[in-house]
Formats: C-alpha cells, structure tokens, sequence
C-alpha cells in the first residue's frame, strides 16, 4: 500500500513539474511590466498624428495637434521621444524632447520658438500637466514598474474584457500615491486607471476609449483622462500610426529641436 502512494505522490509531482510556464500564475509586478512594455514599447519605433481635445467642465474646448515620434534601444530599456507642435497658431512650432532611462529621472527639454529658446525642464516637473492637458508628462511617455509597489487585487470582466486588476502603490515622486489599472489580459493593454491622492480620494481616471491593431501591435487609439475634481478632461486620437519606420537617431538632438527634419514632421 505504501509503494501504492509512493508511486501516485511521484507521478503527481512529475506532472505538476511538467506544466508549461505560462500555466503558472503571474505576480503582479510581471502583470505591470507586460503592460508597460505592450503600451509603450510596440515596435522599435513608432510616429503618430496626435489629435487632442481639452474640454472643460462647461464644454469649452480646446484643441491641439502634434506629431509625436519614439524610438527604443531595447524593450524596457532607453527611449527617446519627440514631439512637434502643429496647431494651435501660439504654440505652432514648439517642440519637445525626452530622453527616457529606467531606473533613473529622464531628460527633458523644450524649445520655445517666440523666444527663440531651448528649455531644460526639470525632473520634478514631469509630474505637471502636459500642455494644459490632464495628462502629465509622465503620462506620455511612461512611469518606470520598478517606481512602485504592485499588488494583484483581482481578476474580472471590464468592458467585455477579462482583465486584471492591480493596485501600484507609489514609493515617491508620482502625482498619486495609489493607481488602480484594469489590464486586459489577452494584450495587457490597460483599459481603465483609477488615480488616488494623499487623501484617498479618486482624482484622475483613464480609459482606452478604442483599440485597434496595427501592424500586428494592438494599439490604443482613443484614450481619454478625466480629472474628477475639476470637470475637465482630456481626449486624445492617435491617427495615421506607423511602426517600425526607422527613425534616425540624429532627430533627437538640440539641432533639431529648433529645426526639424520636414520628413518627420508632416
């Protein structure tokens, strides 16, 4: 009888040790940087035409068009981004460029054409709005996963969409001290975040309004972030996106800053 046991406890064990890896469940950390990379990695490099509208509480509105250029060194790892300013007429011109490291505070300038100046922005300003909007400049172009702590609180449907949920927890130098992201667990794309201040209290809200896939990377293409306590909200569309394009390294220089390339811009 004990050699019975002896020989279902070792085919048990041998058939557990057998189960393939993505059988096993993921933590939440893995989730978040599934997502991170999903979002904000697709492709090598990547150029859109970005449509923004600034809504306030009342339906007054505002508008701003860009085109927003990326390009990676490896997943997860360096970035650089560049965006030129098409409309509104006051800001026609403006450029802005981020140099994106992990683990460390990224690089950040602006270039001012009515006065003719290249701006160094500091680190702690990524926290502000981006151009008035309510996105932050961190929002753009990502937080780092390591930055906070990260806890799966659940899995469910959001959407029609079977999603995890997790919770990251900032351990310092973020605009919430809690983030809330529904992540849909067939692209990790997120879906939905809930942002908290110090106070506890739901303040920012982001949805993926649309999502499409484009050149095989599913891409969100309407996104929306809603500030709770103001009204006022933010709706971005990503049109004409390309991947993989082959976005020379020389763009994201000072030079260029003030002059871009006409090929990169139009």
């Amino acid at each position: 009888m004990k050699i019975l046991k002896y020989v279902i406890l070792s085919s048990f064990m041998l058939l557990i040790s057998s189960l393939p890896l993505f059988a096993q469940a993921m933590t939440a950390g893995e989730i978040i940087q599934k997502s991170h990379l999903a979002y904000y990695y697709a492709g090598n490099d990547g150029k859109a035409k970005v449509a923004m509208r600034l809504i306030s509480k009342a339906g007054n509105e505002r508008r701003r068009e860009m085109i927003m250029i990326r390009k990676d060194e490896a997943d997860g790892r360096n970035q650089k981004y560049f965006t030129y300013f098409h409309q509104p007429a006051d800001v026609r011109g403006t450029t802005y460029m981020v140099y994106k490291y992990p683990n460390r505070d990224d690089d950040r300038w602006l270039f001012i054409p009515s006065i003719n100046l290249v701006q160094r922005i500091a680190a702690s300003d990524k926290r502000s709005s981006f151009f008035g909007s309510d996105f932050t400049y961190e929002d753009v172009s990502g937080r780092d996963p390591g930055s906070d702590n990260h806890t799966l609180l659940k899995e469910e449907i959001y959407n029609g969409k079977e999603c995890y949920v997790v919770e990251s927890v900032s351990k310092g130098g973020a605009d919430y001290t809690k983030k809330v992201s529904w992540i849909d667990k067939s692209n990790f794309l997120p879906l939905k975040e809930e942002y908290y201040n110090m106070r506890g209290e739901l303040y920012r809200q982001f949805t993926a309004d649309e999502v499409k896939e484009i050149q095989g990377f599913p891409t969100i293409t309407k996104r929306t972030m809603k500030n709770l306590k103001s009204g006022h909200r933010t709706e971005v569309a990503f049109q004409e996106v390309k991947y993989d394009i082959g976005v020379s390294e020389d763009l994201f220089s000072e030079r260029h800053l003030r002059k871009p390339p006409q090929k990169w811009i139009q």
